[in-house]
Order: C-alpha cells, then sequence, then structure tokens
C-alpha cells in the first residue's frame, strides 16, 4: 500500500463548493494524508526542513489547487521554489524525489472546452500544466496525468458527487494498485 500526500493549495477553500467535496472524499482514507498549506502556512512562512522530512514518507504526491491565472495559487508556487531546492530535489546530489509519482488534481471555473485549442483560453489544460510536468522532470519524479474538475460554477451537485468519487477511486487505486496502472508521461 503506498502512501500519499495530497498537498492542497487553496486561498478561499471556505468559497469552494468543489474543493471542499475533493477534499472530503479523500481526508479519512488510509494512508492518505492531506496537508492544507493555507491553514498551516498563512503567513508564508514556509518550514523548508519539515516539508523535505515529510516528503520521504510517501511514494505519492498531488499538487491539489485550483487553476489561478493559468497556474496555481502563490502559496503552492512558493512551496515549490523554496521545498524543491537543488541539491535536494535536483541538481547532482538531488535524488530524494527520484521514482516517486507526482500529478496535479485542478479545479477550475472554466469548462473542459474552455481549456482547448478551440475554447476562450486557446490551451488545454495539459499545456498550461507543462511547468508542473517540468519541475517533476527536472526531480526525476514520475508525472501521473492530472485530474480536473472544471466548470466548477455550474456543476450540478450530482456531477459533483461523481468528480469527488473519481477522485477517491483515483487516489485508491494510486494507493493499492500492485502497480500503478496508469501510464505516467514521462519517465526520469
Amino acid at each position: 500500500m503506498r502512501k500519499i500526500l495530497v498537498l492542497f493549495a487553496h486561498p478561499k477553500y471556505e468559497h469552494s463548493d468543489a474543493n471542499f467535496a475533493l477534499i472530503q472524499a479523500i481526508k479519512d482514507l488510509e494512508h492518505v494524508e492531506v496537508r492544507d498549506l493555507y491553514e498551516l502556512y498563512p503567513d508564508f512562512n514556509i518550514n523548508v526542513q519539515v516539508e523535505q522530512e515529510i516528503l520521504f514518507e510517501y511514494e505519492v504526491v498531488i499538487w491539489h489547487h485550483p487553476i489561478y491565472w493559468y497556474s496555481c495559487p502563490p502559496l503552492l508556487k512558493q512551496w515549490i521554489d523554496l521545498v524543491l531546492e537543488y541539491g535536494w530535489a535536483y541538481g547532482p546530489s538531488g535524488i530524494f524525489l527520484k521514482n516517486k509519482y507526482v500529478l496535479n488534481a485542478v479545479t477550475s471555473g472554466g469548462s473542459q472546452e474552455i481549456y482547448s485549442h478551440q475554447g476562450r483560453n486557446r490551451y488545454t489544460m495539459e499545456e498550461f500544466l507543462r511547468p508542473f510536468e517540468a519541475t517533476a522532470y527536472l526531480c526525476n519524479m514520475r508525472y501521473l496525468p492530472h485530474f480536473h474538475v472544471g466548470g466548477t460554477h455550474l456543476i450540478t451537485k450530482e456531477e459533483l458527487e461523481d468528480k469527488a468519487k473519481e477522485y477517491q477511486n483515483l487516489i485508491l487505486t494510486l494507493r493499492d494498485a500492485d502497480q500503478i496502472p496508469i501510464p505516467f508521461i514521462q519517465k526520469p
């Protein structure tokens, strides 16, 4: 059974029904830890050593966040900037994340159709998430396809329940499968 770390970053979590439903679906699962970065570090003063030590314990890391201006909220970006430092996460002696799995679980007000070459945003969600993929590659991690809940402003209760169950099933698969059945996008 793999241990999964969900690094959750949402500066207005109390206003997000979608993220609330997703977190509720996984927060009590065995071997799954949800770390709410905005709850832990409201002053943005990230304890790098603590965060690095926690990463040692987990085989799967999930960057769970809403899409903010085509990226992640600022605290998650700061976490990446500080915690994934040279000599620890990458570089000649940066071996501590090697072969760990990582993926983005994201929510957006815009629908899947808006995140397409024909849509208003002109690019796919995969293209917007490329910096995360590049980060994973630099750190010798195995980047998995993202999980996306789009159209959160108009999503029905039933659709949201289905997406929360889908997220829970993804987490259970990542935790319990003998081999991760999802092909990763690139190998380190």
